[in-house]
């Protein structure tokens, strides 16, 4: 049994895509996952189950659709993923690194170092990225809210799937992995 982490990226934003947390708990229960847990509303689900990290995704995903009638991305990540963004994000190295500003974008393929050119990061700044495998990490000079620089943007040029989480939700998520 296999612990995964389901980042289901927007839902309960700005009224769309509403869902209560519990019915997602039950809903995913209903479908065989054990252990299932939520944090926040804003769909961070972790679940035991015995199939790889793909077909978790692929089920949450048409469950979803069939139950609440939303159309939700799911990335779907391990607790290695978590570790790595605190091994990997060359921004919690910088002298005075000020982790409000921080977020990771977590994407559905693997990146290659050089995919970085094709996000054409220099147009945004004061804000900068960098790519680890299946991460990019962001620090925005102002925040989140104030940026083109945004998970939209992300997929259009990569021609992935993205969910963004700031630094604060990956920390707790990491902690709650042991629980």
């Amino acid at each position: 049994m296999t612990t995964h982490l389901a980042l289901l990226r927007g839902i309960n934003v700005s009224g769309h895509n509403m869902m209560k947390m519990e019915a997602l708990k039950t809903m995913l229960e209903n479908i065989g996952f054990q252990n299932v847990r939520t944090y926040l509303q804003s769909g961070n689900v972790f679940i035991d189950s015995e199939e790889e990290a793909s077909k978790v995704g692929f089920m949450i995903k048409q469950e979803i659709f069939k139950v609440f009638g939303h159309e939700v991305p799911v990335v779907v990540i391990t607790k290695e993923d978590l570790k790595s963004c605190f091994a990997n994000n060359p921004f919690l190295k910088e002298k005075d690194a000020d982790v409000k500003k921080l977020y990771v974008a977590f994407v559905s393929i693997a990146l290659k170092k050089e995919n970085i050119n094709d996000l054409k990061i220099s147009q945004f700044k004061p804000d900068e990225a960098s790519i680890d495998e299946n991460r990019i990490f962001i620090k925005y000079a102002v925040g989140a809210g104030k940026t083109r620089f945004d998970q939209k943007y992300i997929e259009k040029k990569l021609n992935v799937t993205a969910t963004i989480r700031n630094w604060n939700t990956v920390t707790n998520l990491l902690a709650m992995y042991g629980e």
